[in-house]
């Protein structure tokens, strides 16, 4: 039960194809596992169907040799009976033979169902080894497919994430983060000049009085001063 076995049916061609896309392989897979287990449900049918004929010939052996021995002892019995001159002897020899004929007849069918049972028996025992050779594949391809799974979306991500990877430009990246580097400076730049045009913008009292400082009140006295002599006051 090979699963390249069944791969081939399709041709070789059409095989690599489904092998490159990578989905083809698994779906493959699982179908071949579906086949093997419909093969497996057939065996095991196959096998109840067989053991049963060898169950039904060793019966029916067993019932001739049972039917076979009682014939020869009704010989016996009508033997006995022309012994003892309870039975006409001629009579008894008649009937004797035709048991004895009777015996022969189960004897030969019985030997025919023995040589029936150990063919069935047979062909079961070997059934039996290919059910478990079946199952042995069953499995060992279930995990294996488990395995191939795991492994595609392993790949599958690492591509991804190659793939991304590998679409990066560490130059461009570079230039960007310098261009935002220098619009930065000159952000910073343009917020200290605005706070220095703010520092200088103060009106001529500001200055004055800046200048003046503790003296404000002297120079305002001088002022009242000058301006009694001159009769402003």
């Amino acid at each position: 039960m090979n699963i390249f076995k069944r791969l081939l049916r399709i041709g070789q061609a059409e095989i690599h194809s489904a092998v490159d896309k990578m989905e083809d392989p698994i779906r493959m897979t699982e179908q071949g596992i579906r086949e093997m287990r419909q093969d497996l449900e057939k065996a095991l049918e196959s096998l109840a169907q067989v053991r049963a004929m060898a169950i039904r010939a060793k019966n029916d052996k067993t019932k001739k040799e049972t039917g076979a021995q009682d014939y020869e002892n009704k010989a016996i019995l009508l033997m006995t009976k022309a012994q003892k001159g309870e039975l006409d002897i001629s009579q008894a020899e008649k009937l004797a033979k035709e048991a004895l004929a009777l015996k022969e007849n189960l004897v030969a069918e019985a030997k025919v169902l023995a040589e029936q049972q150990v063919t069935h028996e047979t062909a079961a025992d070997e059934i039996h080894k290919n059910i478990e050779i079946l199952r042995f594949n069953i499995t060992k391809w279930e995990n294996e497919l488990k395995t191939l799974k795991s492994r595609i979306r392993v790949s599958r991500a690492t591509k991804e994430v190659n793939k991304q990877m590998a679409q990066i430009d560490s130059n461009s990246t570079i230039s960007m983060l310098e261009r935002m580097k220098e619009k930065v400076e000159e952000e910073e730049a343009l917020a200290q000049a605005y706070g220095d045009i703010a520092n200088k913008n103060t009106s001529v009292d500001d200055e004055i009085n800046k200048a003046i400082g503790d003296d404000a009140g002297k120079v305002n006295l001088e002022l009242d001063e000058i301006k009694r002599k001159l009769g402003m006051i």
